[in-house]
């Protein structure tokens, strides 16, 4: 089998929630990510891991060393991620063209399913004095 996600669930204070909710907004992510980096590194680091006050970390730590930790990222990656990026939206776009232009063969083709004329309805189509509007032709 894959690798499924799983759902946990469980309850905090309304304190904790809006003090967790701050660190989201300040990290630039979701709630569900603060949990989910929570997560993944108490698993990487096999439940070792202790919420620390920054004030007790800028003790414990180098001096001069921030936190969170900063990585210098070559501009070339970034280059890369954006270009990868717009490359992304250009094909969503692509995606939303092609599904509006096949939305709308759609809509064609349920209208000319009206024009579709069986071949013993035109046996059958005689003018008001009986006969054929049409000279008939035989075959053969």
């Amino acid at each position: 089998m894959g690798n499924k996600n799983k759902t946990i669930s469980f309850r905090v204070n309304e304190d904790a929630f809006e003090a967790l909710r701050d660190i989201a907004e300040e990290r630039d992510i979701s709630l569900s990510a603060v949990f989910r980096d929570y997560v993944d590194t108490l698993v990487a680091h096999d439940g070792q891991v202790r919420a620390v006050p920054e004030a007790e970390l800028e003790s414990m730590g180098e001096p001069g060393e921030s936190f969170p930790p900063r990585v210098e990222v070559p501009k070339s990656f970034i280059r890369e991620h954006e270009r990868l990026e717009l490359e992304a939206d250009h094909l969503r776009e692509q995606l939303d063209e092609y599904k509006r232009y096949v939305n709308h063969l759609r809509e064609q083709l349920d209208d000319d399913e009206e024009d579709v004329i069986q071949l013993e309805d035109l046996d059958d189509e005689r003018d008001d004095r009986g006969e054929r509007d049409e000279p008939s032709f035989r075959l053969g």
